[in-house]
């Protein structure tokens, strides 16, 4: 049974970069056909895919994140990594990271504060 962990710091400063990392257990990264995944959600706002990486290293990004966001992966420690650069107030949220749709971290708060 695949298992995913976020973990990250649970604040950080404006137009500083924001950097998560999830570690998968159970479940290769480098499997044939996954993609992993990062999605926040902002409160009281709905789930917003951000982008994801492929088993064979490609990204994929939400075109309004792009210029912000880079997802890379560690293979041999089995992690994928999330970095948004220039964060605001806005990008305050849960964030996610998951396998395909259905199967998910648990969450970590993120809240970009002075």
């Amino acid at each position: 049974q695949v298992q995913l962990q976020e973990s990250g710091p649970g604040l950080v400063k404006p137009s500083q970069t924001l950097s998560l990392t999830c570690t998968v257990s159970g479940a290769s990264i480098t499997t044939n056909n996954y993609y992993w995944n990062w999605i926040r959600q902002p409160p009281g706002k709905g789930l917003e895919w951000m982008g994801g990486i492929s088993y064979s290293g490609s990204t994929y990004y939400r075109p309004s994140l792009k210029s912000r966001t880079s997802i890379s992966r560690d293979t041999s420690k089995n992690q994928f990594t999330l970095q948004l650069s220039s964060v605001t107030p806005e990008d305050t949220a849960v964030y996610y990271c998951s396998r395909g749709y259905l199967d998910w971290g648990q969450g970590t708060q993120v809240t970009v504060s002075s």
